[in-house]
């Protein structure tokens, strides 16, 4: 017997960036869409930036750490976002 998932379980991230890239294109309608690859970078990073400083208490040597990143770029990259 296996038990069951709790309902507050999020979807993989794999799984929910598919539906919400497919979504999107779909509302294009035909559009031309250009520099998706960036745009789509760019949403996903943010919230992951603010969820890794969260975890690490603030310290970016630890986030950068867990991020695979130097400090330096990861500094550069709180700039971009605002975060710093």
């Amino acid at each position: 017997m296996t038990a069951a998932k709790p309902a507050n379980v999020p979807r993989p991230l794999r799984e929910s960036a598919r539906e919400s890239i497919t979504y999107f294109l779909e509302q294009l309608d035909g559009a031309d869409c250009t520099d998706l690859h960036r745009m789509v970078l760019a949403q996903v990073e943010e919230p992951l930036l603010r969820a890794v400083m969260k975890e690490a208490c603030g310290n970016q040597s630890k986030a950068a750490t867990m991020l695979g990143l130097n400090r330096g770029t990861l500094r550069t990259k709180l700039r971009q976002y605002d975060l710093l």
